[in-house]
């Protein structure tokens, strides 16, 4: 597909914002105030999962966002739990028990999971209620939430738009009104990118936050994370001090409640452009240059700053994530019997084969990817946070990702896209993607995106709520 056939199918696709906020349980409230209004008997949980199932089913009808619905909620801990009561879904490449676990994939029939993930026991230990399981591209591999068959996760800021991946199911519920919050995990970006593309709050712990990963922790190089996504910053900051109730990671500072934002004036470095030698183009580098300049006037210093990671970077995530791929096709039959790698779609197969050929430089890789900590350690000799992009460019036209697009212009295109997140998970380090303060001219959220030192949560989550008492996020229900 050419870009001007990409740019007219956007318009022919372009319709209405979707949301569906109303007047009913929920209102307009995040998860901390919808759990506090369950506390004082305002609402109950069963009135609240009643009326949020039915703006799942609305906005699913228009979002294609949701791949399993409980029939009966699955409550936890109603009565107990920062977050007792609240509705959310468990993204569909994590094991929830007695539903199965698809991965976004054709290649197999997923069968129901025997017991819970331990992320999603960490996640139940907050007193949320679970509602189904949320659509990802085939596993987690893709920017954008589209397939080979079947309908793709469309953007409820604008539905020719991608909802961004591999967490885009539960961003688009999440931006729509449809759940406060909803169960992410990050490999590349997976938190961070919808959460830009859908207008989100999206942090990436650091590695080790929450419980570890069963996918992340069998690799040689552990770049996976779960969180949430989020519409305000006090939810992210709530769910992670829940979490760290049930898994306190003795390696890492104790993060407990953060509430606010702190006194102390900070340091940050400034990145516009990726070290991978991609482009901002002009609306993210006016977001981020717009950012910096209000953060100079809350009092905080901003000086340019450099990354200089090894120039065979994104050359060797690529092929890690070929390695994954790889993995996949030859542990597939552990998800389901009948597993057929041929049928994984073209983004996988074309990973899988580039790895195939590639794997005698598998030991160099590694080793260079490990070292990227030390890169990432110089560049903050002398700052506190980065400020940066989440993405080289705004949200693009559906179809402009998709895995039907040959393997070579798919993976050109990604990387212009994807310049900055995968970083942060190399290393392990914390990430939060926050909306910038005005849309695109055609009315896109933009994402900025702060990074800092192992065990910084508090630091990032500090100066997120800051700018969110500055200047609101953009809310898709303005005209």
């Amino acid at each position: 597909m050419t870009t001007s056939e990409e740019q007219s199918q956007g318009r022919e696709q372009a319709r209405t914002r979707v949301h569906v906020f109303r007047d009913d349980a929920l209102g307009d409230l995040d998860a901390v105030g919808l759990a506090a209004a369950i506390r004082r008997g305002e609402v109950s949980a069963a009135e609240v999962a009643r009326d949020a199932a039915a703006r799942v089913r609305d906005a699913d009808a228009r979002l294609d966002a949701v791949q399993v619905h409980l029939d009966v909620p699955a409550h936890h801990a109603s009565d107990g739990g920062a977050f007792a009561g609240v509705p959310t879904f468990v993204k569909d490449n994590t094991d929830f028990a007695g539903l199965p676990t698809g991965h976004g994939s054709a290649a197999f029939v997923p069968r129901p999971a025997r017991r819970h993930a331990a992320f999603t026991r960490q996640l139940l230990s907050t007193g949320v209620t679970v509602l189904g399981k949320t659509r990802l591209p085939e596993f987690g591999f893709s920017p954008t939430t589209e397939f080979e068959e079947g309908p793709p996760v469309r953007n409820p800021w604008n539905t020719g738009h991608s909802a961004g991946g591999s967490s885009g199911g539960s961003a688009a519920l999440v931006a729509a009104g449809a759940v406060p919050v909803a169960h992410a995990n990050d490999g590349g970006g997976s938190i961070r990118i919808p959460a830009a593309a859908c207008g989100l709050v999206g942090l990436k712990p650091t590695r080790g936050r929450t419980v570890p990963n069963a996918q992340g922790r069998q690799l040689p190089i552990d770049i996976v994370a779960d969180g949430v996504v989020s519409r305000t910053v006090r939810d992210s900051a709530a769910f992670l001090a829940a979490a760290e109730l049930h898994h306190r990671n003795p390696k890492l500072p104790s993060l407990g409640l953060v509430e606010g934002p702190a006194d102390r004036r900070l340091r940050i470095g400034l990145l516009v452009d990726s070290p991978n030698g991609a482009r901002t183009d002009d609306a993210t580098r006016a977001a981020v240059t717009d950012t910096a300049r209000r953060l100079e006037g809350l009092g905080h210093t901003v000086t340019p700053v450099e990354l200089a990671i090894d120039p065979r970077f994104t050359e060797d995530f690529l092929t890690y994530w070929g390695l994954l791929s790889f993995l996949i096709g030859a542990t597939g039959r552990t998800m389901g019997a009948e597993f057929d790698r041929h049928r994984m779609d073209g983004l996988s197969r074309g990973l899988r084969a580039t790895y195939v050929a590639n794997w005698s430089r598998t030991p160099g890789v590694l080793r260079r990817l490990r070292r990227t900590r030390e890169a990432y350690a110089a560049a903050f000799r002398g700052q506190d946070v980065i400020l940066s992009p989440v993405l080289a460019h705004t949200t693009p036209p559906l179809g402009h990702l998709s895995p039907s697009v040959p393997y070579a212009t798919l993976v050109e295109r990604i990387l212009a896209y994807v310049a900055f997140t995968p970083v942060n998970n190399v290393v392990g380090t914390p990430s939060i993607s926050l909306p910038a303060a005005s849309t695109t001219p055609d009315g896109l959220p933009v994402g900025v995106m702060f990074s800092g030192r192992p065990g910084a949560e508090r630091t990032l989550l500090e100066l997120a709520f800051e700018l969110e008492a500055d200047q609101a996020f953009p809310s898709i229900t303005d005209a």
